[in-house]
């Protein structure tokens, strides 16, 4: 479970991320940050293409950054965006590859005031996890 402590610090470093976006098309700057299961913090933001298939989102960069750090269980996650905005459905897959059901997702404004809390089962009922697959 996370504390307000944590909860503060993830919306933090996702506000600062966000800063840094590379939206130049959609002029809509999103901050992540994720908590590793060991406590260590990975940010990241959206990088968009002229290609526009070609673009990442911040969940995925601050995810992809932590998984290439060879952490592979996640906690939590915060998104920063001007509105609240919730994560996209390919957000949400890779937020369960690694996170789990159970993982925590806080959505902030860009004030970095928590406008929304919840598991990533709620975001993405029924979802299809690593565990579905044989071994």
């Amino acid at each position: 479970m996370l504390n307000k402590q944590d909860k503060e610090n993830l919306v933090r470093r996702a506000k600062e991320a966000r800063e840094l976006a590379y939206a130049p098309y959609s002029h809509y700057k999103v901050g992540a940050a994720v908590l590793t299961a060991d406590g260590q913090v990975y940010s990241g933001n959206n990088v968009e293409n002229a290609a526009y298939p070609s673009s990442l989102c911040a969940e995925r960069v601050a995810i992809f950054k932590a998984v290439s750090e060879g952490h592979r269980v996640l906690q939590a996650i915060a998104v920063v965006t001007a509105n609240g905005g919730s994560p996209c459905g390919g957000c949400r897959q890779v937020m369960r590859e690694f996170g789990g059901k159970q993982m925590v997702v806080l959505i902030a404004d860009e004030s970095g005031m928590l406008m929304e809390e919840y598991t990533l089962d709620q975001l993405l009922p029924r979802s299809f996890g690593p565990e579905e697959l044989p071994r």
